[in-house]
């Protein structure tokens, strides 16, 4: 009864907000998806969805005139009276004429290229007009897959947390977003998320942020992993061809030249489509292009759809992107995916200027409680309805989500993981307390990576025991986790054993502390770059023992975190006991004259002469990152750092070793590295 009391709740608010809702059709009844509508001479729009509905904010009662506008057909305006809410205009539009005259197409010059080439003329006077703006944003993302199967590469899949039915058909990601944001060009952002939602996450935050939306043709080129050129780029015409489809009439009466974009090559970054540009003005109308994935090399996309929608306001003159939509479909291993974002933004606020602090490093930001605003709250704000598909993975995620997050449920599953089996003292173990948050694990003695041989060891087998408490991580980001490693050589006949500490204080500045000790076998690179699987073939099938190693015991404690924004450093002191190691087997595979080298690195012949003295020292370190220009998100549950790849990342150490018993051994290192990554393809 609960059930169907809520329901009828959730409908009588649903049905109860300021709104101007509808359907919207083709003269043949067919829904019409991505109709921009907008209250004439304001920036309040909103879009249709895949059904063809679409909800309209009006905060007053009285007379509104509404504007439906929709490529390929005749833009309308209607006046409607409202004197209550909700207040319902369907609509059926109808297939614009266009028109091409024949002194357009007598002209000498291809008459589309003049149109582009006075577009590109007036870019920077029209880019300007929108170059500084406070607006409210609003974002839907969804992904779906089909054809998903049971295992990949031998791993299970299961359904997703139930995304995906018996056919591995399913929505695998639904999100949404609502934020005011402050924007500059070419690049200062500013946005503050009001409200997030993630099917299936009640808890989670949505990655649909604005910073990701910003396309801009005026530009000369637009980021989709690499730098596709515009069709309205400064040497655009060494790149396209363009052919004037025809002109039509907006509602405003402005003639609108329909502009189809043409590629030169196939094999170059560049779009193909249309773009629509308003005479006289030579401003950008609308934006109907294709990106096919090997030109932006993301070779798994099949293609990339951007749709963009500009309005044109009386009162100030400008015209302001109102609508957008990225659509994609791809595909790898037989399975396909195909997704797409919807975009709207709304009650613009142009600026001459902003103050100097407007925009800082943080980017993003989440209000409180951002991602736990109700039904009633959606329904009210959302722009663009839900189509039925959507609303029906939001109430079925939400419900498994919830009953595979209750206590019960994973106590159920932890008890079907966590039986142990005859074999598991050899194979290995694994216990995990979900709603405790805590999960411990036993390596086995038999698995692929824990056999490996060395001609210092001979045969050498690991086991461990580790376990991790993870406790307070989703507030906080604190984990805990406390392991130990046994490595017993047969050969030389030794057990050797280490253990760590590891702790992680919170998502904010990344602070870690890590205590770690005992005695191990070490490659006098510190870097360890010789596997010990590539190490164990070498040796035994080809007797090049290509690992040289010496005994370490130590004792060491580290600390990290991030001190300021794009500033990493990383402390750590240890004390270590270095012994020299020899040679104890001679065994191979195969049967050859040749004979394994000694552990001396630098005496290869040699198997009488140590490699090093035995010797003890403390070696203090210090390293430091520096990401300049670093932005960031910040989140209720922790910070993202997003590096700033127009500057190079600067590494600073300082090592100093002292204290030992051989004043040789001792010696202070200052070290410095530079990394920047550039992109060599098309330039402006």
């Amino acid at each position: 009864m609960k059930k169907y009391l809520l329901l009828i709740l959730s409908l009588i608010s649903f049905f109860s907000f300021a709104q101007i809702r509808g359907t919207i059709t083709d003269n043949k009844g067919i829904p019409l998806s991505l109709v921009t509508i907008l209250e004439e001479n304001t920036y309040n729009g909103t879009s249709s969805n895949e059904q063809g509905n679409y909800e309209l904010n009006i905060k007053k009662t009285g007379k509104h005139t509404i504007v439906f506008q929709y490529l390929g057909f005749k833009t309308q305006k209607i006046t409607v009276t409202i004197d209550k809410f909700p207040f319902t205009q369907n609509i059926q539009l109808i297939e614009g004429n266009l028109s091409l005259s024949e002194v357009v197409i007598n002209t000498k010059d291809n008459p589309a290229n003049t149109v582009i080439r006075k577009t590109i003329a007036h870019k920077k006077e029209n880019s300007e007009k929108t170059a500084r703006f406070k607006a409210d944003f609003y974002s839907r993302g969804i992904f779906k897959v089909k054809d998903l199967p049971k295992k990949i590469m031998g791993q299970k899949i299961g359904d997703l947390d139930g995304a995906v039915d018996s056919t591995g058909t399913g929505i695998i990601y639904l999100s949404e977003t609502v934020s005011k944001i402050i924007f500059e060009k070419p690049d200062n952002l500013k946005e503050r998320i009001i409200a997030s939602k993630v099917s299936g996450d009640n808890k989670g935050f949505s990655y649909n942020t604005a910073r990701s939306t910003i396309y801009d043709f005026y530009d000369n080129t637009l980021d989709f992993n690499s730098k596709i050129i515009s069709p309205i780029a400064d040497n655009a015409f060494n790149y396209y061809k363009y052919k004037l489809e025809g002109t039509f009439q907006d509602e405003n009466n402005l003639m609108i030249n329909k502009i189809k974009v043409i590629a030169k090559r196939d094999a170059e970054p560049v779009f193909d489509g249309y773009i629509y540009i308003v005479e006289d003005s030579w401003v950008i109308y609308a934006v109907d292009l294709d990106i096919k994935g090997y030109r932006m090399h993301q070779e798994f996309v099949d293609v990339m759809k951007l749709k963009q929608n500009f309005s044109y306001n009386k009162n100030n003159r400008i015209w302001a992107k109102n609508t957008q939509s990225l659509e994609f479909s791809a595909g790898v291993f037989g399975i396909k995916f195909n997704g797409k974002f919807s975009y709207v933004y709304s009650n613009y606020e142009f600026q001459e200027a902003f103050a100097k602090k407007t925009f800082t490093n943080e980017i993003v930001s989440f209000e409180n409680n951002s991602n736990k605003k109700d039904t009633v709250f959606w329904n009210k704000i959302r722009p663009i309805p839900l189509t039925i598909e959507e609303n029906t993975d939001y109430k079925k995620k939400d419900s498994v989500h919830t009953v595979r997050n209750s206590k019960k449920y994973l106590d159920s599953i932890d008890k079907k993981g966590n039986k142990f089996k005859f074999l598991s003292p050899i194979t290995g173990y694994s216990w995990k307390n979900s709603s405790q948050k805590q999960s411990f694990s036993y390596d086995g003695l038999l698995n692929l990576s824990s056999l490996s041989f060395n001609t210092v060891q001979g045969w050498n087998l690991d086991s461990g025991f580790s376990f991790r408490n993870w406790a307070g991580e989703e507030e906080k980001g604190r984990s805990t986790s406390i392991s130990t490693k046994f490595n017993c050589g047969f050969s030389d006949d030794r057990l050797r054993v280490t253990g760590d500490y590891y702790h992680r204080f919170n998502n904010r500045n990344y602070a870690t502390l890590t205590v770690c000790g005992g005695t191990k076998v070490n490659q006098f690179n510190s870097e360890e770059p010789i596997t010990k699987f590539i190490n164990t073939v070498s040796s035994l099938f080809f007797v090049d023992n290509y690992m040289k190693l010496y005994n370490k015991e130590f004792a060491g404690i580290t600390y990290a975190q991030d001190v300021n924004n794009g500033l990493y450093v990383k402390g750590n002191i240890e004390y270590q006991q270095r012994k020299p190691l020899f040679n104890t087997t001679n065994q191979t595979f195969v049967k050859s004259d040749d004979v394994y080298s000694s552990n001396n690195p630098l005496f290869p012949n040699d198997n009488m002469t140590p490699a090093l003295e035995q010797h003890h020292l403390t070696k203090a370190t210090i390293l430091a990152r520096i990401n300049f220009g670093n932005k960031y998100i910040s989140r209720p549950d922790g910070k993202i750092n997003i590096r700033n790849n127009n500057y190079p990342t600067l590494y600073f150490g300082y090592e100093n070793a002292f204290a030992s018993n051989e004043k040789k051994y001792e010696y202070q290192l200052i070290s410095g590295q530079i990394k920047y990554d550039f992109n060599t393809g098309n330039h402006y």
